[in-house]
């Protein structure tokens, strides 16, 4: 089963076994859900309490009960597996939309080469056409996104 990056484990929080866990995955609802099962050196964990605290998202892990537990967790990478996610149609996970061709209006192609965050809400792509430019991801600029096809169809504006 394929693996998807959440986040690192960064410190405990109390003395109660909660967990802080630094991520900016996107899709973090679809995540961090009691029940749910997060993986932790190729073991499987499943999630009791979530909450948010600040920035760090706050959990609990079945069968940890105090900080002197959970402490061997410290600084570990957190996975989902991909196979559990369940994204609506119109969701799309950076480590595939990186791997999609994109198509302009007017026939030229190219390949987008990084995906990055510019503020907490605003993901821009760099895309290498015969030139490099910069999209956000959220600009009307976007026309379509080809889930099938894996390609994206823009439409440049003058002087792009």
């Amino acid at each position: 089963m394929e693996k998807i990056y959440i986040g690192k484990i960064v410190s405990t929080h109390g003395i109660k076994g909660e967990i802080k866990i630094l991520s900016d995955f996107p899709y973090k609802d679809k995540i961090f859900v009691v029940g749910n099962k997060i993986v932790i050196d190729d073991k499987e964990y499943t999630i009791v309490s979530y909450r948010v605290h600040k920035k760090y998202d706050m959990i609990t892990l079945e069968g940890f009960t105090n900080i002197n537990e959970v402490l061997p967790f410290m600084k570990k990478k957190v996975y989902f597996y991909k196979e559990n996610l369940k994204l609506s149609e119109n969701e799309i996970l950076d480590e595939e939309l990186i791997t999609y061709k994109v198509i302009t209006t007017n026939g030229k192609e190219g390949t987008i080469t990084e995906i990055f965050n510019s503020s907490p809400t605003n993901k821009i792509i760099r895309i290498e056409l015969d030139h490099e430019i910069l999209i956000p991801f959220n600009s009307p600029m976007i026309k379509e996104i080809q889930k099938d096809n894996k390609c994206i169809i823009i439409d440049l504006i003058d002087g792009m």
